[in-house]
Formats: C-alpha cells, sequence, structure tokens
C-alpha cells in the first residue's frame, strides 16, 4: 500500500493506535503477519517515533506482539485466550448490566429499543448476515456498558479488552450460526433492564456471553484455530 495518510499531529500517537487497530480488526493486517515499521510509517507520512508509541498501546491491547530481534506480529487468536477473555468479559458485562437497570434513563432505554429495531432490520435485508462489525454507538453491549456509569468498569471493558472482542467476533462471524438468536438474547437482557430487574439483568448478560464464548471456541476449531496456533478464517 503506497498511499500516505496524514493523521493529526496534535494526537498522532493516539490516532496511529485507533487506525492500526480497526486495520488489526478489518483484516488488513491479518493475523500473525509482521508488522514493517518502515512501511507504517511511510503509509501514514509520520516518523518512527509516534508509530512506536502507537505499537506499545497495540501491545497494551493485546493486538500485537512483540519479540526481542524479531519485531512486532499481529497476535494470533488462541482459544486459551478467548476463554481467559470472555470469563473477564462475562463477569464486568454482567455486573454492567445490574447497574444499567438502576441507573439507565428512560430515553436511553428506548434508544437500546431502536437499535435493536435497527438490528432486526438489518438482518431481515441481508438474508441473516450477521452485524459483527458494529461498533460505537451501534454496539447494544457498549451501550450498556456506559448504562452502567461506573467508570472503571467502563474503562476496562471499552478500552482493555473491546478491541480483542470484536476481534474475535470479526474473524469468527461467518462460523457462528443463528444471529437472530443473539438477538433475541439482547432484548430479554433490555426487558429486564426497562424493568429494573438487575439480578435478571445481570444473569441473562451472563448467559448470553457464556453462550457467545461456547460458539466462538466452536468458530475457531472449525476454522482451524488450535491453542497456540492459527490460522485465517477459510475462505
Amino acid at each position: 500500500m503506497n498511499k500516505v495518510t496524514t493523521l493529526k499531529s496534535a494526537t498522532l500517537p493516539d490516532d496511529l493506535t485507533q487506525r492500526l487497530t480497526a486495520e488489526i480488526i478489518d483484516g488488513v493486517l491479518p493475523l500473525g503477519s509482521k508488522i514493517s515499521e518502515p512501511e507504517l510509517a511511510k503509509r501514514y507520512g509520520v516518523s518512527r517515533g509516534p508509530l512506536r508509541e502507537a505499537l506499545v498501546k497495540l501491545e497494551t491491547l493485546g493486538l500485537i506482539t512483540r519479540t526481542a530481534n524479531v519485531g512486532a506480529r499481529v497476535v494470533e487468536l488462541n482459544i486459551a485466550d478467548l476463554l481467559d477473555t470472555f470469563t473477564l468479559r462475562e463477569a464486568m458485562e454482567g455486573m454492567a448490566a445490574r447497574l444499567a437497570a438502576e441507573l439507565i434513563s428512560e430515553a436511553e432505554i428506548e434508544q437500546l429499543y431502536t437499535l435493536l429495531e435497527d438490528h432486526q432490520a438489518h438482518l431481515d435485508a441481508n438474508q441473516d448476515e450477521h452485524y459483527a462489525s458494529q461498533n460505537g454507538n451501534e454496539d447494544f453491549h457498549l451501550r450498556i456498558i456506559h448504562a452502567s456509569q461506573n467508570k472503571k468498569l467502563i474503562r476496562v471493558l471499552t478500552q482493555d479488552l473491546y478491541a480483542t472482542i470484536r476481534m474475535y467476533r470479526r474473524y469468527t462471524a461467518d462460523s457462528r450460526p443463528d444471529p437472530r438468536q443473539a438477538l433475541r438474547e439482547h432484548k430479554a437482557i433490555l426487558d429486564a433492564i426497562a424493568n429494573r430487574e438487575g439480578d435478571l439483568a445481570e444473569l441473562l448478560m451472563r448467559r448470553h456471553i457464556s453462550r457467545a464464548a461456547s460458539l466462538l471456541k466452536k468458530a475457531m476449531l472449525h476454522n482451524s484455530i488450535s491453542q497456540g496456533n492459527t490460522g485465517q478464517p477459510s475462505q
């Protein structure tokens, strides 16, 4: 890729981190691929200093690995990391759902119902195609997390884990059956939150994420991504 992309110099390392995160999640930088600092510096029209800062952040996020005398590579998906990540996610998002049931506003509840209607319309219009690429305001889970109003919980889930979770979802979406089941589970969670049933909301969210982890594990095995080894999704 020879195109040079100019980034904002005032927040250059952060801009680079966001761009590289998106490229990893979207598969522009494939799993296990070597990171070439000279190539990336040329593509973005930046010096090596801010680029290296961004790579340090990506390593902290768990999206790349760096080895002495070898350099940086995009991570390789593995089942052990999947299970570790989703065990933590299950506990923390369950807590977020419980807190959201106590603290969410009626306006936010209505917005979430509208969001799920949009997701339903997407499935209807796209032959039940997964919407794994959703992020930001389109992400049901992200909205629930923010509705918890717990700053530390929000930081861990949206900064430390979110990119990794999205990467697993992106690379295994085609192998996961029945996206309408996930939508039904989202609606049940939202109903519990709307009814201010915190314990039920937490239970349903934990079950939902536990089921997602099981499906992702099966999808990874189907795609020949075994523990300690990786591969691209089946084409």
